[in-house]
């Protein structure tokens, strides 16, 4: 039987099957393989009564080291309109750290009861990214998000106060009128320690992330930040240089695009903080 590993606490997993929810220990052949259960994982599994083995791990799609889980197929990096203030350039390494890890990122803006902010709708819809704007507080916008996740296997990430909590209350318990607060995730978030998946009623399942928005950008080169940026990936071969690092070099395809407009300055300016610490990195392991 196969299925999807909703939880593990103690070394015990809970994987759900064919609609029902198994207790499973994970066989020693995983061990010797050095495969170790995360979250998110599709495994196989024998049954021996209302408990189960768990025998082989599917191969991952993608996966998060922190916290441990798999096969998530998109994150959504929520923001506060105002209180706290976003902060662009961490918006902007979420995003380059879920595309490294074969994630789709998509950016919801929540509190737009305090604040309007067409001008971060405006700059991450102009690099390429899926914007949502929705007030928890008010339940507005909520329901083309939760219609967008349906289907899908999707981690939130984002920084205290944003109203995450608030939001995964509303999407895990399907409640767009009444609002009632989720007791599954107050339980998750306040009395355990462990990652969890919530099904959601339209398909698809639900997580949160805490501490990925602490997470450095790396895995990848100086010379290949360009392509986790979307509006400037397509300036392979447009520049006059090859090899442009897209920062001192005259005819410069993306600094032509910067001085027209067409990227904003709030990612140029991040790509380039980017840049010169990837670069340091790569001269510091070259040593």
């Amino acid at each position: 039987m196969t299925g999807i590993i909703i939880k593990g606490i103690g070394g015990f997993y809970y994987v759900k099957a064919a609609g029902n929810i198994y207790e499973c220990k994970a066989r020693g052949i995983l061990r010797k393989q050095r495969i170790t259960p995360m979250i998110g994982d599709i495994a196989e599994i024998e049954l021996s009564g209302d408990k189960g083995s768990i025998v082989a791990i599917k191969p991952r799609k993608s996966y998060l080291v922190r916290p441990p889980v798999s096969n998530i197929d998109t994150m959504v990096l929520v923001v506060a309109a105002a209180s706290p203030e976003p902060n662009m350039f961490l918006i902007d390494k979420m995003l380059i750290n879920a595309e490294i890890r074969g994630i789709e990122p998509v950016i919801c803006i929540n509190k737009t009861d305090l604040a309007k902010r067409n001008d971060i709708e405006k700059i991450y819809i102009s690099a390429g990214y899926r914007v949502f704007s929705v007030s928890a507080e008010k339940k507005e916008g909520i329901k083309d998000l939760f219609e967008y996740l349906a289907d899908k296997t999707t981690a939130f990430a984002g920084l205290s106060g944003v109203g995450k909590s608030s939001l995964l209350s509303l999407i895990t318990d399907d409640v767009l009128e009444t609002g009632t607060v989720s007791e599954k995730i107050q339980r998750g978030r306040h009395t355990t320690r462990h990652v969890e998946l919530f099904e959601l009623k339209n398909g698809g399942f639900v997580l949160d992330t805490p501490g990925f928005s602490s997470l450095e950008v790396d895995g990848i080169k100086a010379e290949d930040l360009y392509k986790y940026f979307p509006e400037m990936a397509e300036s392979e071969g447009q520049c006059k240089f090859r090899g442009c690092s897209h920062i001192n070099e005259p005819g410069c395809f993306v600094k032509e695009q910067l001085s027209q407009g067409k990227i904003s300055e709030s990612r140029y300016e991040s790509y380039k903080q980017l840049y010169e610490k990837l670069k340091t990195v790569k001269e510091w392991e070259k040593k």
